[in-house]
């Protein structure tokens, strides 16, 4: 079972990467974004460290408080999340 956590949480952080820039390319081209809610289903679904460090290195959505707020604060629950499937992984011994 960990494995394929390691394997869904390496997916989903990639897929957040070309989201993240596709967005901050179409902010620049003042065109249609991607929307926040969005952003946010993607933090919460496991890519929140993703989405923090596209913040920081593209300085992509790094000034709007829902996001250097509530992006970390997702990232405590995907740590805590991830400590507790493995946990209960192997009490159940998968």
């Amino acid at each position: 079972m960990i494995k394929f956590l390691i394997i869904y949480l390496v997916i989903i952080n990639i897929i957040a990467i070309f989201v993240m820039r596709y967005d901050k390319k179409r902010a620049i081209k003042k065109e249609r974004r991607v929307p926040e809610k969005t952003l946010f289903t993607f933090a919460f679904l496991g890519a929140s460290l993703a989405i923090y460090l596209c913040m920081q290195v593209i300085r992509h959505k790094n000034q709007k408080p829902k996001f250097r707020y509530g992006i970390p604060l997702l990232f405590l629950v995907n740590v805590l999340t991830v400590i507790g499937l493995i946990l209960i992984s192997r009490q159940i011994g998968v």
